[in-house]
């Protein structure tokens, strides 16, 4: 199966929730925002949305900080 993360063709196996892309990419689901083709994914979701081929991924991590 083949989706793009943040405009970068992955391959996968087989059929992952978002929840188990992030555990591949080494992403902590904290402090982050997902988009699935164009649409916000709600983080109660995380665990029950599976990815399909074409899928185009976009994660944001939120970075605190400041002077």
């Amino acid at each position: 199966m083949k989706i793009t993360v943040n405009g970068e063709d992955q391959l996968l196996d087989g059929p992952i929730s978002v929840s188990g892309l992030l555990v591949q990419l080494g992403i902590s689901g904290g402090k982050v925002a997902i988009e699935r083709n164009l649409e916000i994914v709600p983080k109660s979701a995380y665990e029950n949305i599976v990815l399909a081929d074409g899928d185009r991924i976009e994660i944001v991590h939120f970075i605190g900080g400041g002077a």
